[in-house]
């Protein structure tokens, strides 16, 4: 006989489009995941209450309110989600930290690198995670296992591009993202943080970087493009192209790495596919193979569908979010946390400092 799983009871702070990606993962979790919890979605927080309420009828959250410091505070709370604009992450998370409360937040971790330090110091004794869900592609985690197998050898060259057009619509000049005071940064923020995120991940630590951003919106006062070049520890060298600007991008999330064994190539648009080009076949065998990353045999594919049936941009926060409650279990940390967001903020930091001072900034 089973024995009963344990209720987590969650808030969520935040009504927006990325708040319907946590309600789903939320809500499908147990349905792809063995995982000896069950979420219960307690309270929907936010600031419009017709708003609030059509979101917490169409996800199934049981209250609203638009007092989130009363749901922090609140004893039948076992997690709180930060689904909000980035100047509020860290309020909310060290009051809740301060709760008890487990801590969810989205990317980046905050405005500033004093303000993410401030806040994984906060966690640092609580569970935690950040929800840089592009770590959970099967895709990508099938890339880091290549990796971690020597399949690509010494790294040469890792490249890295975030192409979107949305700052190319004048209807999201009044949104929050384009707006210093709540986002903090423009597309090196909304963007390029998930650009680092993977690189850190797939590639390790970066050295030493120089960097460049521009507005091409008069008056506008975050960035709308940015880009680098970076030194990694392991030797390689990278490029960094963000912008929200990329007319005819949609969501072109890639990377391409260059080793002396081999290359590895994604793009998001086409999420279920990884190319990969082995120079240790015979010179008249070589060729990029396009490989389907759905089974058998690859990440997560016992989770989700069979072999050849592709899964979408929401799985990849059920699979970060089953990760992360599984671990959990075990008493153990599974990453992204609050310590990694860290890390892409430096980066970040470094970022911002470079292109005012016009020269390399080392980590």
């Amino acid at each position: 006989m089973s024995q009963p799983k344990q209720t987590l009871s969650v808030a969520m702070i935040g009504t927006g489009f990325i708040a319907k990606a946590h309600s789903n993962a939320f809500r499908q979790v147990t349905h792809f995941f063995d995982v000896p919890y069950e979420l219960g979605l307690k309270v929907l927080c936010g600031r419009n209450r017709a708003k609030l309420e059509s979101a917490a009828a169409q996800w199934g959250w049981k209250e609203v309110s638009t007092d989130w410091q009363a749901v922090v505070a609140r004893p039948d709370i076992d997690v709180v989600d930060i689904a909000v604009p980035n100047n509020l992450h860290a309020l909310i998370a060290i009051a809740a930290a301060k709760a008890g409360k487990m801590v969810w937040c989205e990317k980046p971790l905050a405005t500033s690198l004093p303000e993410a330090e401030s806040m994984a110091q906060a966690v640092c004794e609580i569970p935690n995670l950040v929800w840089f869900n592009y770590r959970r592609i099967p895709a990508v985690v099938f890339a880091k296992r290549l990796i971690d197998e020597g399949r690509l050898g010494q790294t040469y060259h890792y490249r890295a591009l975030y192409l979107n057009q949305s700052g190319n619509d004048p209807s999201k000049a009044a949104t929050w993202r384009y707006q210093r005071s709540e986002a903090g940064l423009g597309a090196a923020g909304d963007l390029l943080s998930h650009s680092i995120d993977s690189a850190l991940y797939l590639n390790g630590p970066i050295t030493e970087l120089t960097a460049m951003m521009h507005t091409f919106v008069p008056g506008r006062d975050v960035d709308d493009a940015t880009f680098f070049l970076a030194r990694y520890a392991n030797g390689s060298v990278g490029t960094f192209e963000a912008t929200r600007h990329g007319v005819g991008c949609r969501n072109r999330h890639a990377f391409e790495i260059n080793g002396s064994k081999g290359m590895l190539r994604f793009n998001l648009e086409h999420m279920n596919q990884l190319e990969f080009y082995d120079a240790a076949e015979t010179p008249s065998q070589q060729g990029m193979k396009n490989i389907t990353v759905t089974g058998p045999d690859h990440p997560y594919s016992d989770n989700f569908w069979k072999p050849g049936h592709i899964i979408g941009y929401e799985h990849t926060f059920i699979a970060l979010l089953g990760d992360f409650l599984k671990a959990l279990a075990r008493k153990e940390s599974r990453y992204p946390d609050f310590d990694d967001a860290v890390a892409v903020q430096r980066v970040l930091d470094a970022v911002e400092r470079s292109a005012i001072s016009r020269g390399w900034i080392k980590l």
